[in-house]
């Protein structure tokens, strides 16, 4: 069980900078594809396709899987010793598979993150400003006058208000 996580996470690791590598260049790809397909079949000079880079799952999983088989073969051949079993294989396969799709999420959250930058720092510049005002509206905000002042404020507040029926007349709706 221990050997079969190391190797899982050792896969998920590999699948990240698998995918990393394919994003900045898939010159791999290229070579097979332009031995299997014809010219018209071929893909184009600016396409970024890959083994894994921006395939579907189905894809994803098949090129994996043939890596993997590809290299149990080779080190079967290699090393007489049976190390090779089905759980460490699934595990080497779902663990890249989920590397990939890691990668696919940091990569592209970083696209997006320096896409919208300068918004990012417009919006905290604004925050800042909007927190400055308050806090300057708050300082020059007169202390509460004692009690006694409080009640004469109060009682000519009241008498120079108009009535409700008043203000309406000086609006001209009544």
């Amino acid at each position: 069980m221990t050997l079969e996580l190391i190797v899982f996470i050792a896969a998920i690791l590999f699948g990240i900078v698998l995918y990393w590598r394919e994003s900045k260049g898939n010159n791999l790809y290229r070579f097979f594809n332009k031995i299997i397909n014809t010219k018209a079949l071929q893909i184009g000079p600016h396409d970024k396709i890959g083994f894994v880079y921006q395939q579907t799952f189905l894809l994803r999983l098949v090129f994996i899987g043939l890596l993997f088989l590809l290299c149990i073969v080779i080190t079967q051949f290699l090393i007489p010793i049976n190390m090779a079993s089905v759980s460490i294989f699934a595990s080497l396969v779902v663990g890249t598979l989920l590397g990939t799709y890691f990668a696919n999420f940091i990569i592209k959250s970083t696209e997006v993150i320096e896409a919208q930058t300068n918004e990012i720092e417009d919006i905290v510049g604004d925050t800042f400003e909007k927190g400055r005002g308050f806090i300057e509206d708050l300082k020059s905000v007169n202390p509460k006058p004692t009690k006694g002042v409080n009640k004469e404020v109060n009682s000519t507040s009241k008498k120079e208000q108009k009535s409700a029926r008043e203000r309406l007349k000086d609006k001209g709706l009544l």
